[in-house]
C-alpha cells in the first residue's frame, strides 16, 4: 500500500504572493513503485454561490456561479522513475507570483464565508499508468497581503460614539420597554487591523426592565453581482458576550472582541463581489416571551431586544 502527503514548510500555512510556496512531498510505500512523473499544481479561486434564501426564484436557478480564477500553476517535480520502499521525501518550491508576471486576478486573501469562498490549494499527483491508481493529495494554504501592499498600522483606531434607547430602535419593543425606557451609551472602533481586537466600551445608564445579556455580534455582508443585479446577504460570524445578567448602572464595561481567523479578511470591494463587515451591540432584556424563542436567529429583531449596528472596516497592517 502506498500513500502520499504534502507537508508545507510553515506550520501556520500562511504565505504571501511574493514568497515561494515550499515544503516536501512525503511518500510512504510498502514496496518499490514505478511512476510516470510527480506533478505539483497550485490553484487559487474565488467561488461564488447564490442561495435561494438571499435571491429570488430566477436568481436561485443560477446556483453556483463560475469561479473567478486567481492562480493556476503546474510544475513537474520529478520525471518518470522509481520510488523505493519505505518513506521518501521530495522537496519542492514554487513561486506564487513572479516579478513582472501578469496574474489571472489580484491575490485576494483567504476567506471562508457563506456565499463567497476564497481558497488556495496545492495538489500533488503521482502518475502510475493505466494499471495502477494515481496517488494524489491536496492541502489548503493561506494567502495574506504582500508586505509591500500593507497599510501602516493606524496610530489610533477611529472610535465611533453610539447610544441605544427605545427611540433609536426601528422594530417594535415590549410595552414595558417602550414606556419605561432605557439608555446605553458607548464607543467602539470601526476601523480595525486584523491583528488587533475590536475595542471599545459601553455603559448602561438606565433601564426600567432588568437586562438579561449584552452581546457583540460580528457580521459579514457578502454581495455578488449577478447580471445587472447585486445579491447581498448578511450572516453572523461570531457572538461575544460583554455582560451576563442585570449589570450595575453607570458602570463602564469594556468591549474586547478577537477576530476569528479565516472567517474574516480585509474588506473587499471588487467588481464581481464584495465582502464587508458590521458589528452589532445587542441588549437582551428579561422577558417570559424570550424563553419561548430560545433557538431564534440572534440577529433577527425581537420585542425583547435592542440593538445598534455599526459598519466595520477591516484592514491588514504591518
Amino acid at each position: 500500500m502506498s500513500t502520499v502527503e504534502i507537508k508545507l514548510s510553515r506550520s501556520n500555512r500562511i504565505y504571501r504572493p511574493s514568497e515561494p510556496l515550499q515544503g516536501k512531498i512525503v511518500i510512504k510505500s510498502s514496496s518499490s513503485i514505478f511512476h510516470y512523473g510527480i506533478h505539483l499544481t497550485v490553484n487559487g479561486s474565488a467561488n461564488l454561490q447564490v442561495r435561494g434564501g438571499s435571491a429570488g426564484v430566477v436568481e436561485s436557478l443560477y446556483g453556483v456561479i463560475k469561479p473567478i480564477k486567481i492562480l493556476k500553476k503546474s510544475q513537474e517535480i520529478r520525471t518518470s522513475g522509481r520510488i523505493g520502499s519505505g518513506t521518501t521525501e521530495v522537496p519542492f518550491s514554487m513561486n506564487l507570483k513572479q516579478h513582472g508576471e501578469e496574474n489571472l486576478e489580484r491575490f485576494y486573501e483567504t476567506f471562508h464565508g457563506a456565499d463567497i469562498n476564497i481558497q488556495y490549494l496545492v495538489t500533488v499527483d503521482i502518475m502510475r499508468g493505466y494499471l495502477h491508481k494515481s496517488l494524489s493529495a491536496t492541502v489548503e494554504f493561506i494567502v495574506e497581503t504582500d508586505k509591500a501592499d500593507l497599510l501602516e498600522r493606524p496610530v489610533s483606531p477611529e472610535m465611533v460614539v453610539f447610544y441605544i434607547t427605545q427611540d433609536t430602535q426601528r422594530h417594535p419593543l415590549l410595552p414595558e420597554l417602550k414606556s419605561g425606557g432605557f439608555k446605553v451609551t458607548g464607543k467602539m472602533s470601526t476601523q480595525c487591523s486584523l491583528l488587533d481586537p475590536i475595542a471599545g466600551e459601553l455603559t448602561v445608564e438606565a433601564s426600567s426592565v432588568p437586562i438579561h445579556s449584552i452581546d457583540i455580534h460580528l457580521l459579514r455582508m457578502e454581495s455578488i453581482l449577478l447580471g445587472e443585479k447585486i445579491i447581498s446577504e448578511t450572516s453572523l460570524i461570531q457572538t461575544t458576550q460583554v455582560a451576563d445578567g442585570d449589570v450595575c448602572r453607570n458602570m463602564t464595561l469594556p468591549i474586547y472582541v478577537i477576530l476569528p481567523r479565516l472567517l474574516t479578511c480585509p474588506t473587499v470591494l471588487a467588481g464581481p463581489f464584495s465582502v464587508e463587515f458590521k458589528v452589532s451591540v445587542v441588549i437582551s432584556f428579561r422577558s417570559e416571551l424570550s424563553k419561548l424563542h430560545k433557538k431564534s436567529d440572534p440577529t433577527t429583531p425581537r420585542l425583547w431586544l435592542a440593538m445598534e449596528t455599526l459598519p466595520l472596516e477591516l484592514v491588514r497592517t504591518n
